[in-house]
């Protein structure tokens, strides 16, 4: 598989994936899993527009991501995949996309949600598609930027421990 990292992002194409993410896992595509950003012409004109022309960009729905890995179009390549949610995430592994490791990186407020990190802010559903993922094999860390060091998301809840 070309996955050099799978990230949850609700921000996508921005800034810190293209200034630093991009380069510390020398990607050369970057791919987007998202229903309305694939259905929206002006926002996937913007995401691709600021990506660097030598870079590949792939935005579509997580059925059409799921199904472009499987064709076997991007094995050559080194590929930053991007979820908005926890939801986004869970459907492409239920779709039958491959990832080992989920980065959990920005993912923000909201109603009912609560603070877990600077940059991490999770519901009882994200919660629960977090423990389902993990349970399928899908090691889960938060990682806001590459200098700094991965925790086990589990140890971002009060009362938890990391199993390993």
């Amino acid at each position: 598989m070309s996955i050099v990292l799978a990230r949850i992002d609700n921000r996508l194409i921005h800034g810190q994936v293209l200034e630093t993410w991009l380069p510390y896992v020398h990607a050369n595509c970057l791919a987007v899993a998202n229903e309305s950003i694939s259905v929206s012409p002006l926002k996937r004109m913007m995401m691709e527009a600021s990506v660097p022309s030598r870079v590949r960009v792939e935005i579509g729905s997580i059925v059409e991501i799921t199904e472009l890995f499987a064709s076997g179009t991007l094995d050559d390549l080194r590929v930053l995949l991007l979820f908005a949610t926890t939801e986004d995430s869970l459907a492409a592994l239920q779709n039958g996309l491959k990832f080992e490791r989920l980065n959990l990186g920005n993912i923000h407020a909201g109603q009912g949600k609560t603070q877990f990190s600077c940059t991490v802010f999770l519901d009882p559903k994200d919660v629960e598609n977090l423990e389902e993922m993990e349970s399928a094999g899908v090691d889960v860390s938060a990682r806001c930027i590459p200098a700094d060091t991965a925790r086990n998301w589990r140890k971002l809840i009060p009362g938890k421990k990391a199993e390993n």
